[in-house]
């Protein structure tokens, strides 16, 4: 079924186009009066005096302080790395030892191909 469109307002009868000639002579008698109502700018005055001089900021150096906590943040991360390394090769040695006594404990299974 076709769906039915209705409008909610009626159509309403559109403007008539004001006339071109009107509104040009109307905004260039506006744009005439604007021109000569406005003030004339200012002259300029004496030149300013210049400002003194800042004196630039110095920056503290923070070379040694950076430097400083990179070198503690590489031996933090060298000490943690290395307890893994210590505690993978201890994990590594007990899980080997155990795989050995059960090798020894029991019976050698027969080799295929012998």
């Amino acid at each position: 079924t076709p769906l039915k469109v209705e409008a909610s307002e009626p159509a309403r009868p559109a403007a008539p186009m004001p006339d071109i000639g009107a509104v040009l002579a109307i905004t260039a008698a506006e744009l005439s009066r604007s021109e000569l109502s406005r003030p004339e700018p200012p002259k300029p005055e004496s030149p300013r005096p210049e400002s003194p001089r800042r004196a630039p900021v110095t920056r503290p150096d923070l070379h040694d302080d950076f430097q400083s906590e990179i070198k503690a943040r590489v031996a933090n991360f060298r000490a943690h790395q290395e307890r893994f390394n210590r505690e993978r090769e201890a994990y590594c040695s007990a899980t080997m030892a155990k795989v050995h006594a059960a090798l020894q404990e029991g019976p050698q299974p027969p080799r295929p191909g012998k």
